[in-house]
């Protein structure tokens, strides 16, 4: 337990109808004397009247958490003011002034929830992305999470991998005497078994990381076939320069989307042709890499060459929807699937090639509900957990010395508990609080 007191805005900042702040820690109820009221009951919201050396400067309401039914499992208050500056001025004021009160540094209050055992640190992390979410399936994945989907996921993985480290540690301890059968003929495929479980739920597409951090969708093509119109298009403002002049896109521009409730970055590119002009060269060498790295390629091509559907370059991109542009002028002569006839002027076609393009980001992104990793910590940490299962699994079937698979087993669990925060969890708490933001 902290014995210092933190304090921040845990509601927006700025001019706002509501400012809520939020005191955590040993000297909590102090808060009461501060602001010269009685302290409510635990857990009931009540109006008090906040005053500073006789003079009020707000009327709010005032909730008292006692430990360890609190958010952060200390002693807690929050209180909700008006959120004018001069009312947030005077209550800061008040907070910092007073000895063993700090102002909170960002995710300290879910970082003390964490060591505090109120919260373990998937859950954690689900706080700040549901905080940051911006589409539906953010959201979802979020509360998923925080609901411990993830977290019992990663337990029982650790539970299967202890279990067979005690039947190793059991046949060590107690070789001379009668054990039920042969444990190493139990280990051994319960080893196998978990091995292949861990290297099944690795096999996600990535989905989690996907959602967190939005689809990477490249929209590609020849200069001057209508990409920068369409990315605007989009994003419904003006991303992008539009001119009739070849190679104006000299650089990759993002603009992160909402298609169909799942996050996408639709990078607009410079137009790919063979020039000389060394600035515009290295645009489209930029081009080609975002594009070969993209979860989704778009190829943009003009209506008026359509022969660009079957040519070895733009095939060679190994585009995922192939959308004909300025359909107004030249009909679409091509009719297969994956193709689409647009006009971004006109707009003609463009909610077909939305629905295109939100399926496409459906098939990549969506899941049945179930946990998924959302960081490269827990791929990490799982990966190296089933190497050790794996390695465990591999000794004991070439009758290796049943210490050593006893610690490939000791090292797997130590991996995954350092993903919820049963092993280790001081030497990952700046890794998982470092984005937060303050008040959280």
């Amino acid at each position: 337990m902290s014995r210092e007191t933190i304090f921040a805005l845990a509601s927006a900042p700025g001019p706002a109808g509501i400012a809520v702040f939020r005191v955590s820690g040993p000297r909590a109820r102090h808060v009461a004397e501060i602001f010269d009221f009685r302290m409510p009951c635990a857990r009931v919201a009540s109006l008090r009247r906040l005053s500073v050396a006789g003079r009020q400067v707000d009327e709010g309401v005032v909730v008292w958490f006692d430990a360890p039914n609190s958010f952060t499992g200390e002693a807690t208050v929050e209180l909700s003011v008006h959120g004018g500056r001069a009312v947030y001025d005077s209550v800061f004021r008040a907070l910092d002034h007073e000895e063993g009160f700090r102002p909170a540094v960002p995710g300290e209050f879910s970082r003390r929830a964490v060591l505090n055992g109120r919260l373990d640190l998937t859950a954690a992390e689900a706080i700040n992305d549901l905080v940051n979410a911006e589409t539906e399936a953010q959201q979802d994945l979020a509360l998923q999470q925080m609901a411990g989907k993830l977290a019992d996921q990663f337990n029982d993985f650790r539970k299967d991998v202890l279990a067979g480290r005690a039947q190793l540690e059991a046949y060590i301890d107690f070789t001379d005497q009668d054990l039920p059968g042969s444990v190493i003929e139990d280990v051994v495929p319960h080893l196998a078994r978990l091995g292949r479980e861990m290297r099944s739920f690795l096999d996600d597409g990535r989905r989690g990381e996907r959602l967190r951090s939005g689809l990477r969708v490249a929209v590609v093509g020849r200069p001057n076939t209508g990409k920068s119109s369409f990315v605007n298009w989009l994003a419904e403002r003006d991303v992008a320069i539009v001119s009739e002049h070849p190679g104006t896109t000299r650089d990759v521009l993002e603009v992160q989307l909402d298609l169909g409730g799942y996050p996408v970055i639709v990078a607009d590119t410079a137009g790919l042709r063979a020039v000389s002009n060394p600035v515009e060269k290295e645009g489209i060498a930029r081009a080609k890499s975002w594009a070969q790295n993209a979860d989704l390629r778009i190829v943009m091509l003009d209506a008026s060459d359509q022969k660009d559907i079957d040519d070895g370059s733009i095939q060679g991109l190994d585009p995922d929807l192939i959308l004909v542009n300025k359909i107004d002028l030249e009909p679409l002569e091509v009719c297969r699937h994956g193709v689409l006839g647009i006009s971004v002027t006109k707009e003609m076609g463009l909610a077909a090639a939305v629905a295109a393009m939100t399926g496409l980001a459906k098939g990549r992104l969506s899941w049945g509900g179930g946990p998924i990793m959302t960081r490269e910590r827990h791929r990490s940490a799982l990966t190296a957990a089933a190497a050790a299962v794996e390695r465990a699994g591999g000794l004991l079937q070439n009758q290796d010395p049943i210490e050593l698979a006893g610690e490939e087993l000791r090292f797997a669990s130590e991996a995954l508990g350092r993903v919820t925060g049963h092993v280790d969890v001081e030497a990952v708490l700046d890794i998982v609080f470092r984005d937060f933001c303050i008040g959280k």
